[in-house]
């Protein structure tokens, strides 16, 4: 194969499928690693540090001008070493070199381009730059290395000093009392970026925050306050109407350009679509609005069609070009549609506004609703059930000729963070919708994850490929795992996810966490250290590792009546406070662990034959502040202890300190937790 090729660099070692796509590149590209980074030091050259991944349509725009031509290649070759990073793979080091690039230019983005000393300290970077900017720059920082060396080591020296000030972070070591009044100055802090027309926040481009739903929801739950759950209802609703959700087969696009939900930046990422579900599911419970409902069952549809392994794992991306276009694979021309779907193309060309709203560039037109069918059939006084029979009938004409054009290009690694992700969204559709399936999908995706991503010490890997583990776990993994395996456990109350849970976080303990300051670092201390160790305390689209960790700290510390777990998720939450009410967009998940500590939590304890079905009633109810806990016979946990009585299965619903009188009525053990919120 490799005889086909002119070049063929260091990456055609590598696995990741984003680095195997510059294997053949003319530049010289190298993995990151000691023996790379050590090349550099011996040969006293800057590193070239580039940044993108799989599905990165200007990644790929960049990669066809600069890094497939020779003259730019010579350029890059003969004046540094190059490294190639996969960012979904290396997060840790993406990390370091974005916050670089930030400070540098006041912004980021993918492809990051990074220049760097021989010892990993930054001196320039940017993200895109076309061909001939490119070429000026390789020029001009090679001088400037070879005469200005002393000056370019006082400027990676200060930007490497701001990189470790990014993530300080010390927990407050007085027990602070959380309050009412602190989650609804959060809240409010929040409001004034709320797009109240359009929904999500206000501007363009426009990103699904999946954490600031979740916690909205919470809000609305503790609060009643009608007009949060109303913007909530808007920014879901105008999402999957919008061209960001594939209208045919499912699932949602990373971003949409503009500000109305229309034109997606193609690409499908799993992590989107993961906690996408998780929000749709928990709207769904809290609305019963048939449209989130089948969202959630249309989104697990394309994660089973075309995100999932064998082995019931989840891959990691589509890219958003196809064809050598970016979205060619998800879009159509009226002439196209009336070809396909014959005298049943005028219906669906009004209902979907193409060549009106939904046209994009050209006579091409992104797939888009400003109504339900149900609204749209009233307003033409069409029967709505034949016209929804008729939608499904030509819906699948259009998937069957879309499914033969040239497919978009999977990133078919595994990675452990992501797939918690999306596990913990199969228990949250099963939850709410009570599909036997989505359960199974998740138990089959649990045992993956503990056979093949996690060691017997508790260990995990973060990317898996080709049946091999290829880089070590980030805190990112332990936390999001152990997340998914608590939920997980409240479905069918198996001991061996709350164990495992808890052997993850003790790893955590041992590997992750700093006594001295409180928090753990993302980067475990058996790996090896790059030019800074970061703390993970914003939330973005992926929520902070940190905020994870504390979340479920307190939740373990509930589960095993480890007042020391609590303590630690109580000192986090202190540490990070001032910082949330200051900018409380930057900490949405931190805020379900101040709605948990200020209003409080709940233990619902279930001893008897019928627990898992007691718990499955439960589950159906949006009730986010309740952990279960359940047993079908005699059980010695804290929670369940003396609480089993033969031919009974009784419900009790605690605090930290009390339970009230148990009761054997699901449905009445739901109303008392309602009543306590």
């Amino acid at each position: 194969m490799e005889d086909k090729y002119k070049y063929t660099n260091e990456l055609i070692n590598e696995s990741s499928p984003y680095l195997l796509q510059h294997a053949h590149n003319p530049v010289n590209w190298h993995a990151w690693n000691e023996k790379t980074l050590q090349l550099a030091r011996d040969e006293d050259k800057p590193l070239l540090i580039s940044i993108g991944y799989s599905a990165c349509h200007w990644c790929h725009v960049m990669e066809h001008e600069s890094f497939e031509d020779e003259e730019v290649a010579r350029l890059m070759n003969e004046n540094f070493i190059c490294i190639k990073v996969d960012r979904e793979e290396r997060p840790d080091v993406d990390d370091i070199y974005m916050n670089a690039v930030q400070i540098i230019s006041g912004s980021g983005g993918w492809p990051l381009n990074c220049f760097a000393l021989p010892d990993g300290r930054p001196f320039w970077g940017g993200t895109y730059f076309p061909k001939q900017k490119w070429m000026g720059l390789l020029n001009q920082i090679s001088e400037m290395y070879k005469s200005r060396r002393g000056d370019l080591e006082k400027q990676a020296e200060s930007i490497t000093q701001s990189v470790n000030n990014e993530s300080v972070f010390s927990a407050l070591e007085e027990k602070k009392d959380f309050t009412e009044k602190d989650v609804k100055k959060f809240y409010h802090g929040m409001r004034s970026s709320f797009d109240l027309v359009e929904g999500g926040t206000t501007g363009s481009p426009k990103f699904p925050m999946p954490s600031r739903y979740e916690f909205l929801m919470d809000y609305y739950y503790q609060t009643d306050d009608k007009a949060v759950l109303d913007y909530v209802g808007l920014s879901l609703g105008k999402m999957a109407f919008g061209g960001i959700y594939d209208q045919l087969g499912g699932g949602f696009a990373r971003y949409s350009v503009d500000g109305e939900w229309k034109v997606p930046h193609f690409e499908k990422m799993l992590y989107d679509n993961a906690q996408l579900v998780s929000v749709y599911s928990h709207a769904y419970q809290l609305t019963g609005s048939d449209l989130f409902k089948s969202v959630t069952s249309e989104t697990l549809e394309y994660i089973e069609r075309e995100m999932t392994s064998p082995e019931g794992a989840f891959y990691s991306s589509l890219d958003a070009d196809s064809n050598g276009e970016e979205g060619e694979f998800y879009v159509w021309t009226s002439k196209e549609l009336k070809n396909i779907l014959g005298e049943g193309a005028e219906l669906f060309i009004e209902y979907y506004h193409i060549d009106k709203e939904a046209l994009w560039e050209g006579d091409k037109n992104v797939l888009l609703r400003m109504e339900s069918l149900q609204e749209f059939a009233a307003g033409k006084n069409l029967d709505y059930e034949k016209l929804k029979a008729s939608f499904v009938g030509l819906k699948a004409k259009l998937m069957e000729v879309r499914e033969k054009r040239i497919r978009p290009a999977l990133d078919d690694k595994i990675l452990t963070s992501w797939n918690a992700l999306m596990l913990k969204a199969y228990v949250d559709a099963y939850m709410a919708l009570g599909d036997q399936k989505y359960l199974d999908a998740a138990m089959m995706n649990a045992d993956f994850i503990s056979a093949k991503l996690m060691d017997k010490d508790g260990r995990l890997c973060h990317s898996f490929k080709d049946g091999k583990q290829t880089a070590n776990g980030f805190l990112e993994d332990y936390a999001l795992t152990i997340n998914a395996f608590i939920q997980l456990y409240q479905t069918g109350f198996d001991d061996k996810y709350l164990n495992l849970a808890k052997k993850l976080f003790d790893y955590s303990l041992q590997y992750f966490y700093n006594k001295e300051t409180g928090a753990f670092y993302f980067t475990s201390n058996a790996d090896p250290g790059l030019i800074a160790r970061k703390v993970d305390l914003y939330d973005q689209v992926i929520p902070s590792s940190l905020s994870v960790m504390a979340r479920a700290a307190n939740d373990l510390g509930w589960y095993f009546d480890e007042n020391d777990y609590r303590e630690i998720s109580r000192k986090l939450l202190s540490g990070i406070l001032q910082k949330m009410l200051q900018y409380p967009n930057s900490f949405t998940n931190w805020g379900f662990l101040l709605i948990e500590l200020s209003y409080g939590k709940y233990m619902v304890a279930i001893a008897g034959k019928e627990a898992v079905e007691k718990g499955t009633e439960i589950n159906k109810a949006y009730l986010p502040n309740k952990l279960l806990i359940g047993s079908t016979e005699a059980n010695n946990s804290p929670h369940l202890i003396n609480r089993y009585v033969q031919g009974e299965t009784r419900i009790y619903v605690c605090t930290e300190t009390a339970c009230k009188a148990f009761t054997t009525d699901s449905g009445k053990a739901v109303e008392l937790l309602r009543q306590e919120k």
